[in-house]
């Protein structure tokens, strides 16, 4: 196998290193299933400007050959991730899926389109609505909004002159106009997030693995809207598939006391994914 050029991290709990265990001794059986902002791309003040790490697709295309599966599962729009991630035609990566808005959007590499289901009249409705309520709530210049198609629309706080006293101060009044029109607000480091129920990562990760037949997952996240993806691997583990809980980061508590492994960011992320790959590679 050769020695990796990174090493490969212990998980520190039990159930993780089976989970390790479980990919290196089975890779063909295996999903490899990631968050996209802060997993694989730095968070950035701009979320236009975000892009995956430089190692991130170098690795990517060397683990998928060698597992059953890899799949990227973003809030963002599937085209949106597959562009900042730079998947598109990337050695390897031919039969990558990128599972967008949470799930409810699919793309797949090997057809290179986009599934997707009509726009919500919810989200409309909230967009048109949403400057009247940011400026009542008393939204500093520095707030603003991200569109994200018609399935979700995003308002961040990171430019603002007290970044959490905003998000804090928007909690409530984004919670209202969502509720108002049947939608559900989904909290983020400095960003909150309107969008339809019925979907989140931990169904879009059961769905997949499932899909695939798989016998190990290792999912990797950085944020709240992870927490999702992390109950569905630990259910999967209750039933008896292995599966590793990686954390991008440690900014997000509630992520980082559930994981397995904890990384400092996204380019130690693509580090694992380079050492998994030299790991069970030929």
């Amino acid at each position: 196998m050769g020695n990796p050029a990174h090493p490969l991290p212990t998980p520190s709990t039990q159930a993780g290193r089976d989970g390790l265990a479980a990919l290196l001794a089975r890779p063909g059986r295996a999903v490899v299933a990631l968050d996209f902002d802060g997993t694989l791309a730095d968070i950035v003040p701009d979320p236009e400007r975000s892009r995956a790490h430089p190692r991130v697709v170098p690795a990517l295309s060397a683990l998928a050959p060698r597992v059953a599966a890899v799949a990227v599962i973003t809030g963002r729009p599937a085209d949106t991730a597959v562009r900042y991630g730079g998947f598109a035609g990337a050695p390897g990566l031919d039969h990558l899926v990128v599972l967008g808005h949470y799930g409810a959007e699919r793309w797949d590499a090997a057809t290179a389109t986009v599934h997707a289901p009509a726009a919500d009249p919810g989200v409309e409705a909230v967009r048109a609505e949403l400057p009247a309520v940011l400026e009542e709530a008393g939204a500093g210049s520095g707030t603003w909004i991200e569109e994200k198609g018609g399935r979700a629309v995003a308002v961040h706080t990171r430019r603002a002159d007290d970044p959490q006293a905003a998000f804090e101060a928007l909690a409530a009044p984004l919670a209202g106009l969502a509720a108002r029109h049947g939608l559900i607000v989904e909290p983020g480091r400095l960003v909150l997030e309107l969008r339809p129920p019925g979907m989140d990562k931990g169904v879009a990760l059961e769905e997949y693995v499932k899909e695939v037949g798989a016998e190990a997952v290792l999912y990797a996240g950085d944020d709240l809207g992870d927490l999702a993806a992390y109950a569905a691997v630990e259910k999967l583990r209750a039933h008896g598939t292995p599966g590793l809980l990686v954390c991008s980061g440690a900014e997000v508590p509630e992520l980082a006391e559930r994981a397995d492994l904890v990384l400092p960011g996204p380019e130690a992320v693509a580090d694992l994914l380079s050492a998994l790959a030299q790991r069970v590679g030929p």
